[in-house]
């Protein structure tokens, strides 16, 4: 899975962003403010990966059990899903 092609992670204000572009802005109207973990899972997604893979790179920055990581970014992944922005 990863994100799909045409959204672009900005920093904004000291805010980070998800933003549409090309394309992607005809179909997607609006952005998307994301969390510090957020971020974090976003940019393990914008190559392909595995969840597993996910929870091992957050496990590289964050000082949290691997199953409170696990539940956090499969939540993520799964709002991800449901706005339809993985390519699975």
């Amino acid at each position: 899975m990863k994100i799909k092609d045409g959204f672009i992670l900005r920093e904004v204000a000291g805010s980070h962003v998800v933003l549409p572009v090309g394309k992607r802005a005809e179909e997607f109207n609006g952005a998307i403010n994301l969390s510090g973990s957020a971020v974090e899972i976003w940019k393990l997604l914008e190559k392909e990966t595995t969840i597993e893979l996910v929870v091992s790179g957050l496990k590289e920055i964050y000082d949290i059990d691997e199953e409170t990581l696990n539940a956090d970014a499969t939540a993520f992944i799964g709002k991800l899903r449901g706005a339809g922005l993985l390519d699975e």
